[in-house]
């Protein structure tokens, strides 16, 4: 395990994209057109462009043209502006992060931090490297700082490991709640006005708390989200070496030839689309403005009493709930106006000793679950900051596996909350901080529309019926303002974070999101496996079996059409829409190859990478 982290270890994080007044204004106006032009299309599409001829294909695609539009409506505003909370010195003492009136305001006591490592199976060399980073953590004031690792796998080599690096080490007898009680557990046994919470992989930088603490100095903030970054990602392999160890010499020779034309070009740079800068820096950085911003996991630190205090106080309001809906049903059975109070104090006293009290959600999205517990607690009004600066690094997918299985639970976790208990009809949240919640939580319903997306040009190549009335100029007047002011907010919108992997991946996503959708609407619960950390050998062809469908589908039918048309053999089909719709399913395949390719990529040979060390030496 140590060999592999050292290839990586000379690697810096990205600086967040610089604040610019001029682009984000820039941006407010693209999408504020793009928005009308949206919302004409939109209608012009269901008052006078249906083909009510074949509204069995006509109708899907409009339903879910809409669908889309409001998940761009919301991802807008999502990005409409950047505020990011100014960074405050950090703190001498505990009282200078509590409010006046408290008990520790008048404390001159140092600040004391736990740093959390829960781990299940993850390999002790790997838990070692995260402890050894945590302990260089530095603070330029006295400080208290205690690392444990939460160990729900009870395994002697880590209690073995705690030992030796004279960290703390908590475990217990089973694992209820997988890491939401293991969390739990643990703050039942520690003390520290604020805690860090990492993966088991995770390694923090020496100055994560140096850069965070300054923002309790407001007694309303409740946690703060530092970036995610995977400093292993493959950074891919020139066109020349890839094609030399597919094809042989005449491939070097063919790839630098394509390369004097283009440019450089390379493949394999992180094939499963795993950075995470984008969602970082631009969807959680632009959730501040509205107190929105949710917690992740890992990377994020979290005062204690905030934590305890949202606890409680849903811990009451479920019991007042359970207690409630319990005598709405005695009194439907007795048909009495009012339960007797001694039965009534019985029946809540029974609901206290079976509900569990749960500072972090038992649930597959304990993060985002505590986050919306926080942010609707009416009493505190507590305060989320996402902090733009990479704070520690840990270990990305490295398979197409293990990301499948990351997927799985983030998108299941999202659609069960939305599906159980929507933050949307909770008390306490305003309307900002709910549309930033439901563009999360639609954005995991999309695999909906998306498979209309990827069917519909491939039902008009096979049957050259189309799902509008025509594709004429009046089409076109409608479409291509509202598509090319899109495409253009995007791009300002998300200026100096490539986003294009991102658009094709959240289109490929389909068969994950549409599995996860399924299985929480049959009531079964999101498993809680960890993502594997080390690349299981082989290749996972099976797991884009759909995608190699929708590949070959759009590939083949586009042929065949083109060929109809050409030879005027069948249909009836335009020239416009041809071109349209190839346009249209040449991105669909664009985005089924990058998951394809995913599934089969292996990293580079060392003979290979060695060899491409050589040649960048020589410069070649």
């Amino acid at each position: 395990m140590d060999s592999y982290f050292k290839e990586f270890e000379h690697r810096k994080p990205p600086e967040p994209v610089p604040y610019s007044l001029s682009r984000e204004l820039l941006y407010q106006y693209l999408a504020t057109c793009n928005l009308t032009f949206g919302i004409w299309y939109l209608w012009w599409r269901w008052t006078y462009a249906l083909n009510y001829e074949a509204m069995w294909f006509s109708f899907p695609l409009v339903f879910a043209e809409s669908c889309a539009f409001i998940g761009s409506a919301l991802f807008t505003f999502n990005l409409w502006k950047t505020k990011d909370e100014p960074r405050k010195a950090p703190p001498f003492t505990i009282n200078e992060c509590v409010a006046a009136g408290d008990p520790e305001s008048s404390s001159t006591r140092p600040i004391s931090v736990d740093v959390f490592f829960p781990s299940y199976d993850e390999e002790p060399d790997l838990v070692r490297l995260s402890i050894l980073d945590a302990q260089k953590i530095r603070y330029p004031h006295d400080i208290e700082i205690r690392i444990f690792i939460l160990d729900d796998g009870r395994r002697p080599e880590m209690k073995a490991l705690a030992s030796e690096m004279d960290v703390e080490y908590i475990t217990r007898a089973n694992n209820i709640g997988f890491k939401a009680g293991n969390l739990r557990n643990a703050l039942e046994q520690t003390y520290g006005d604020f805690i860090v919470i990492c993966d088991a992989d995770t390694r923090p930088f020496p100055t994560i708390l140096e850069h965070t603490l300054g923002y309790f100095r407001d007694p309303d903030v409740a946690w703060v989200q530092t970036p995610q970054w995977f400093f292993d990602l493959p950074e891919g392999e020139r066109l020349p070496n890839w094609l030399e160890r597919k094809v042989g010499r005449i491939g070097s020779i063919v790839g630098y030839g394509i390369e004097r034309l283009y440019g450089p070009v390379t493949i394999g740079h992180d094939p499963f689309v795993s950075d995470p800068q984008m969602f970082y820096d631009v969807i959680q950085r632009r959730r501040n403005w509205v107190n929105a911003s949710f917690c992740c996991g890992a990377g994020s630190v979290h005062r204690r009493e905030a934590v305890m205090e949202a606890a409680l106080r849903s811990y009451g309001e479920q019991i007042s709930k359970e207690h409630t809906q319990i005598e709405k049903q005695i009194k439907k059975i007795t048909k009495e106006k009012v339960v007797d109070k001694e039965l009534s104090d019985n029946i809540r006293q029974e609901i206290i000793i079976d509900t569990e009290f749960t500072p972090y959600k038992f649930h597959v999205s304990e993060d985002i679950y505590t986050s919306i517990v926080l942010h609707s607690d009416t009493e505190r009004n507590w305060r989320s900051i996402m902090h733009p600066q990479v704070e520690s690094k840990m270990l990305s997918p490295q398979d197409l596996q293990a990301w499948t299985v990351q997927r799985f639970k983030y998108s299941g976790g999202s659609i069960d909350i939305f599906m159980n208990d929507n933050p949307l009809f909770r008390k306490g949240m305003g309307l900002k901080q709910k549309l930033m919640y439901g563009a999360s939580f639609w954005s995991n319903l999309s695999a909906i529309w998306n498979v209309i997306f990827l069917a519909c040009p491939i039902v008009y190549f096979l049957t050259s019926i189309a799902p509008v009335s025509a594709y004429d100029t009046t089409f076109y007047l409608h479409f291509l303002p509202f598509i090319l002011t899109a495409e253009l907010a995007m791009m300002v919108g998300t200026w100096g974070v490539a986003g294009y992997k991102g658009k094709t991946n959240y289109l490929s996503f389909f068969p994950v999101n549409l599995r996860a959708l399924w299985t929480v609407l049959r009531g079964r619960k999101i498993s809680f496996p960890s993502t594997p950390k080390e690349r299981q050998s082989g290749t996972f062809g099976q797991l884009v079996i759909p995608q190699i469908l929708v590949f070959s589908l759009s590939l083949l039918s586009m042929c065949f059409a083109w060929f109809c048309y050409l030879t005027e053999s069948y249909g009836n089909y335009s020239f416009g829409g041809l071109v349209l719709n190839s346009f249209w399913i040449i991105n669909n395949m664009m985005a089924m190859w990058g998951m394809i390719y995913a599934a089969y990529w292996t990293p580079p040979s060392e003979h290979s990478q060695e060899q491409e060390s050589e040649e960048l030496e020589y410069g070649i």
